[in-house]
């Protein structure tokens, strides 16, 4: 997360916020924000939620599978994921991650599974 400079910002009963600034680090070749990248950044905070509102030492916690909907183009400033759950259960979990900008628009739409399990 120190890579792409993600910083953790908000957290409530049901949700958690971070950002994450859109510089060259971040960017295609052509200067705009690169969805690998945005990627990066849903599923880490997916997978740092899992840890937040399970509240259980000594998990596990992988992403299994992650799609991303690009809809809008960002070249400077930051981006915020808002990660809020779907589905909670006790071994798969499902979450809405939408990315969006400093003026909240919409950037991209991230779904994220994620799989817990006990460390052995």
């Amino acid at each position: 997360m120190e890579t792409l400079g993600i910083e953790y910002v908000d957290v409530g009963d049901d949700f958690i916020i971070a950002r994450m600034p859109v510089t060259s680090r971040v960017h295609q070749p052509d200067g705009i924000l690169h969805g690998g990248a945005t990627a990066a950044l849903a599923e880490s905070i997916g997978s740092v939620a899992v840890f937040v509102f399970n509240q259980e030492p000594g998990l596990v916690v992988r992403g299994i599978e992650i799609t991303a909907n690009h809809v809008k183009s960002v070249r400077s400033g930051y981006v915020f994921a808002k990660a809020s759950p779907i589905h909670l259960g006790n071994t798969i979990q499902f979450w809405e991650i939408r990315i969006t900008d400093e003026n909240d628009k919409l950037v991209s739409l991230c779904k994220l599974t994620t799989y817990k399990q006990p460390k052995n």
